[in-house]
């Protein structure tokens, strides 16, 4: 089973800001401006409301709320009016498709979904990003992939998926959809979770930027992810002098790359990693307690 980092999300370069943390620890990752999808800001809700003014707040910009939207990842059902049948997906293509066909990414394997967030607030009815606050790295969502569809190769796609981003304008031919599994099914425990959802709040288990940190690049993972002789590092990560020995033995550091979206990790080389994610709090969902 193979694990995969991938980043997903508004950022300095796509959205040109973080993603927001709300004040009672609720967050959104919020779709990166894509001009050939079919779906707007305005179109996509959060807790019923739609999100095209808070995406225009915090960017800045009043019109971005008419701006096309790449709601992909898609893992939340109440986010778009959906046609029966509709399941979580998400859509890759490019180089970073070319990765995960080269990595051997295929059904079974787990999709986290990181992001830049930031806390928010309201300050004269408006939403900004709370002064002297920092930004950091987070796990804010998950898949696990139960089908995949090459696009380039498929004919026609169920109607409930026809509104995907990666069905509209062009793609490389490397375009692809990662369907979510119905279930979420990791080797010797019951989770009685769905295959693709969110967590509940950021809490230190989701966070990976290290507390200390001056870059939000400097991560502090658990330590059962240091590559160890005979084991092949996180991807792209390969070069060991980014990785270092925190200084609690139950972590380790990681001066992760500044770009690039799909970080892939086998588990069969890191056994206790399965067990971190079993442990770690990450699948529990937003209306439960954490």
């Amino acid at each position: 089973m193979k694990l995969i980092l991938s980043r997903k999300g508004f950022d300095s370069s796509a959205g040109g800001c973080p993603n927001p943390v709300f004040p009672d620890g609720r967050f959104l990752a919020l779709p990166i401006p894509d001009d050939q999808s079919p779906i707007r800001y305005g179109q996509i809700q959060h807790q019923g409301h739609s999100i095209g003014r808070l995406v225009s707040q915090l960017t800045g910009k009043p019109a971005f709320s008419r701006k096309g939207a790449h709601l992909d990842p898609d893992v939340i059902e109440d986010a778009f009016p959906r046609q029966p049948g509709w399941r979580p997906m998400l859509g890759q293509h490019s180089s970073a498709q070319a990765h995960l066909v080269n990595c051997g990414v295929g059904q079974g394997d787990l999709f986290l979904f990181f992001a830049l967030f930031r806390p928010v607030e309201k300050y004269r009815g408006r939403w900004r990003f709370v002064p002297g606050s920092r930004a950091f790295h987070a796990i804010w969502g998950w898949l696990q992939v139960g089908e995949v569809w090459p696009l380039d190769g498929m004919t026609e796609v169920p109607p409930w998926a026809a509104y995907h981003p990666h069905l509209h304008g062009e793609r490389s031919r490397q375009n692809c959809l990662y369907v979510g599994s119905d279930r979420l099914d990791l080797p010797g425990v019951e989770m009685k979770k769905t295959g693709a959802g969110i967590v509940g709040r950021l809490t230190n288990p989701q966070r990976l930027t290290a507390p200390d940190a001056v870059q939000v690049t400097d991560w502090r993972l658990p330590a059962v992810f240091m590559p160890r002789p005979g084991q092949q590092p996180l991807s792209y990560h390969h070069n060991l002098a980014r990785w270092r020995v925190d200084d609690s033995p139950d972590y380790c550091r990681l001066k992760s790359v500044a770009r690039g979206q799909e970080f892939v990790l086998d588990l069969d080389d890191y056994p206790p990693v399965m067990d971190w994610l079993i442990s770690s709090g990450l699948f529990v969902s937003p209306d439960e307690p954490v």
